[in-house]
């Protein structure tokens, strides 16, 4: 078994907004403002993105959860700070996007290995943004969803116009941006908008045991697989399967794809070391 944590102090560890804890193959990444919904200021963004960076190009890191504190997921923009640096003409307001927003939902959605979103509570704006480019997503029930964009004049961002639309469809993704409301978890599960719906006593135990047993697979395999299907999303049928030729050739050169062949010659079950 190995275990590490973002840093090395276990008390200081548990005040910072965002915490990293790696076992057994699973990266579990977790936003700890619970007093603040899990809401999004510029330290939490900074600090996600740098445990997402670490967590991309950890090669022990097999499967990554991203669950939130408190009663929330993740409630999106710190709408507090969010109004000083408006009144205060700050630049940094709008950088944010491109700094901050962009390449967290883009290491989230593109990183080499599968993503789980453990949905605790509500998940809005940014914060569903970052759960739905997810792989999959769990939702306890009592959980939602809200698109809160529009209600306060705002455009979607965090990657909402590109992943929403392709779990739920345009006619309802507009639906639910023009008109937020929150969706509760029963209507997210019928829209496709989360895999799952499970009581929320038993949220943890379910999303783990999904990790572990992602963790324990073929991670080249999920990695070429994701992005395969982000690249057939914006190209042609030829393309497509030309991208999909250059997958074949590098998993099928891979150790896991070598044990696997010879554990089936074997009639044994494979064991994949991710490599």
């Amino acid at each position: 078994m190995t275990s590490t944590q973002s840093t090395p102090d276990h008390a200081e560890a548990e005040q910072a907004p965002v915490l990293l804890d790696v076992t057994d193959g699973v990266a579990v990444v977790t936003l700890n403002r619970p007093d603040a919904m899990n809401s999004l200021d510029v330290a939490t963004k900074e600090a996600l993105l740098t445990v997402l960076e670490r967590v991309a190009a950890d090669p022990g890191a097999r499967c990554v959860v991203l669950r939130g504190t408190g009663k929330a997921f993740c409630v999106g923009q710190d709408l507090k700070e969010h109004i000083t640096l408006l009144q205060n003409g700050d630049e940094r307001l709008w950088e944010t996007v491109v700094r901050h927003y962009n390449p967290i939902v883009e290491l989230i959605a593109t990183m080499n290995k599968p993503v789980i979103a453990a949905i605790n509570g509500v998940a809005a704006g940014a914060g569903a943004a970052f759960a739905f480019a997810a792989d999959i997503r769990v939702m306890a029930q009592g959980a939602g969803v809200n698109l809160a964009f529009s209600g306060i004049g705002l455009s979607c961002d965090s990657g909402s116009s590109w992943s929403l639309p392709r779990l739920i469809g345009i006619a309802k993704a507009k639906d639910l941006l023009f008109f937020p409301r929150t969706v509760k978890s029963a209507e997210c599960l019928e829209l496709g908008m989360v895999n799952q719906v499970v009581p929320a006593e038993e949220l943890d135990t379910v999303v783990m045991d999904l990790a572990r047993t992602l963790a324990a697979g073929p991670t080249l395999s999920y990695g070429a697989m994701r992005q395969a299907i982000a690249y057939s999303a914006g190209h042609d049928l030829s393309s497509s399967l030309a991208k999909e030729g250059e997958f074949m050739q590098t998993t099928g050169s891979s150790a896991d794809h070598s044990g696997a062949v010879d554990a089936f010659i074997a009639k044994e079950r494979p064991v994949f070391q991710g490599r």
